[in-house]
């Protein structure tokens, strides 16, 4: 008997390690035992037990009516007793977008094979010639120091040359005057400029990917893409988006802000809107916007609507110099010089036609919000991250090769050199996934992971950063001791 439980144990775990499938282990079981029961190292009894512990359950795994009904129905009722009703703002969050290849990860069991499949990411003519012309002239016009220190913002030559090529409106498409472009191509121009000023590419990624632009392409009314879509794209209309509230953060499914229907005079006459108070913070652009881009908590107490009485969260566009519209002092965090601002307003009447698609987005904002604005996070905050970490691992690099010590580089002793290649490795890892990320969405996936990619780049960026000044601060402190 203890060769035949050693034979269970060595198959057991090669079974575990081929990820092998239930009707596997069924068939082994009843070999086993079987096997047992006739060689007489198990007798009658005993290979009724063996039976009883090993088989049975490998055959209700096995058998999907008997498993659903024995296993996963009873674990499911358990679970529902203790575990919260799943919310509506939590389904829709959950319904926004797909979890593409990324799902086949989590299986572990990824098809390489489809992955492959999808092609690499490219750039067409046109975007190649935008990343190294335009894009290129914006890093010559641009540095943080400049910006820092003496304009405490972008110099007004390089705002107007950022409005007179087109970086505000690359996403949008060239019927509205955009230049139409995929997001691998926006990922590419964010990601070069942050490795040259990080306010330039934060005042580029913002309207071309948490701005209202992406919405009104989805979602807006055709009257709200002609009036809106080519002022954005040609820097006429300096776009923001409210969501973060100081009590909130950016959760839109808590947001404290409040807009009830009622009947109001706009322009003259009467008509259906809302009376919206609300408090934001930190919303880039803010300090200088033209258009607001609002979301808020719609109440509809008198069923003026025809509906529920509170539809929901709902996104609107305000002009920010609409009666009641209160910009706040500009926000001045880290002295990151990107604009950046509060903005709020107390009982201020916006007609319905504001909200962005009309009276049928009533209460939609929040499925809008997280199938949308998870793209442009899925582009921008990878990208720029990936930049900043490409900057800082070259200049690392290039400091550890000229820095002498002993009459060495100290880019060649063992300590820093192990340093370098964590370095190396993760920013390899980081721009691979950003890659990915941005290919997913040209692919038309709005994948619910892209907070994984923005976490992950994140962790690995703090990472490089720790050592980064390690690796500076220890060969200063040994200099110092010389």
């Amino acid at each position: 008997m203890p060769r035949f439980i050693l034979v269970l144990v060595i198959a057991a775990l090669a079974l575990v390690y081929v990820q092998a499938r239930a009707s596997w282990w069924l068939t082994f079981m009843i070999v086993w035992v079987a096997a047992a029961h006739v060689t007489g190292a198990a007798g009658q009894v005993a290979t009724t037990v063996l039976a009883i512990l090993f088989v049975l359950p490998a055959l209700v795994l096995t058998i999907k009516p008997l498993r659903r009904t024995w296993l996963a129905k009873p674990v499911v009722d358990i679970f529902r007793k203790i575990l919260p009703e799943m919310s509506p703002t939590e389904r829709d969050a959950i319904e926004a977008g797909t979890v593409w290849w990324d799902a086949q990860l989590f299986s572990g069991r990824p098809h390489r094979d489809t992955l492959l499949g999808y092609g690499p990411a490219t750039l067409t003519p046109e975007e190649q010639s935008f990343l190294d012309v335009e894009c290129e002239k914006l890093c010559d016009l641009v540095n943080d120091w400049e910006t820092t220190m003496v304009w405490q913002d972008l110099s007004p030559t390089t705002w107007q040359y950022i409005k007179d090529k087109g970086f505000l409106g690359m996403t949008i498409p060239k019927q509205y005057g955009g230049k139409q472009f995929s997001a691998y191509a926006h990922s590419q121009v964010i990601m070069k400029l942050a490795t040259r000023c990080s306010a330039a590419a934060v005042s580029v990624m913002v309207p071309n990917s948490l701005g209202p632009a992406e919405l009104l392409m989805h979602y807006g009314t055709e009257e709200q893409k002609k009036h809106y879509l080519p002022r954005l794209a040609r820097g006429e209309e300096i776009p923001c988006f409210a969501l973060t509230s100081p009590y909130a953060g950016s959760d839109a499914a808590v947001i404290p802000d409040v807009g009830i229907v009622c009947k109001g005079t706009f322009e003259g006459r009467e008509t259906l809107g809302f009376h919206v108070t609300w408090d934001k913070c930190y919303i880039t652009f803010g300090s200088i916007a033209t258009v607001l881009g609002l979301a808020f908590r719609a109440l509809d107490p008198d069923r003026l609507l025809g509906g529920d009485a509170e539809p929901g969260i709902t996104c609107a566009l305000i002009p920010t110099d609409h009666p009641g519209v209160n910009i706040g002092r500009r926000h001045w965090p880290l002295n990151a010089v990107f604009q950046n601002g509060p903005n709020s307003g107390k009982d201020v009447f916006i007609p319905l036609d504001w909200v962005i698609g009309g009276r049928a987005q009533v209460g939609n904002g929040w499925r809008t919000l997280m199938k949308y604005l998870a793209a442009g996070r899925a582009i921008s905050l990878p990208s720029s991250n990936v930049g900043m970490a490409k900057i800082a691992v070259r200049g690392t690099g290039a400091y550890a090769a000229v820095r002498h010590q002993f009459r060495t580089a100290v880019g060649k002793f063992e300590g820093v050199q192990e340093a370098l290649g964590r370095m190396g490795g993760n920013l390899y890892v980081m721009d691979a996934a950003r890659r990915l990320s941005a290919h997913a969405v040209d692919l038309g996936d709005r994948q619910i992971s892209h907070h994984r990619t923005h976490a992950h780049g994140d962790q690995r960026r703090h990472g490089r950063r720790r050592r980064q000044r390690h690796l500076h601060g220890a060969v200063e402190l040994s200099c110092a001791r010389l």
